[in-house]
């Protein structure tokens, strides 16, 4: 007596395998995308830090700012009240 298959064995596995493959090159060119946009943000969010182009800025890493130390060169120093550009005639 000879078995009837509709679906041999093999062409599942393939069509598994084939399927796997394929999911797991999308989810790594998703995780490179996602990383790379998240660098991006990153980025630009840094470069927003106003510290280097004010006045009270001193560059010495034992006291970066002179009103706030704390928040010299980080996140915090986005939107810093005190900033005072250099070269500025006020």
């Amino acid at each position: 007596m000879v078995a009837v298959h509709l679906f041999p064995p093999h062409s599942f596995l393939n069509w598994v395998c084939f399927t796997t493959a394929w999911a797991l090159v999308i989810l790594s060119l998703n995780n490179c995308w996602s990383m790379i946009h998240h660098t991006l943000v990153q980025a630009q969010r840094m470069h927003q830090i106003p510290c280097d182009n004010c006045c009270f800025f001193t560059g010495d890493y034992r006291l970066k700012c002179t009103v706030h130390p704390h928040k010299a060169l980080t996140e915090m120093a986005i939107n810093c009240s005190d900033y005072y550009p250099c070269g500025t005639n006020h």
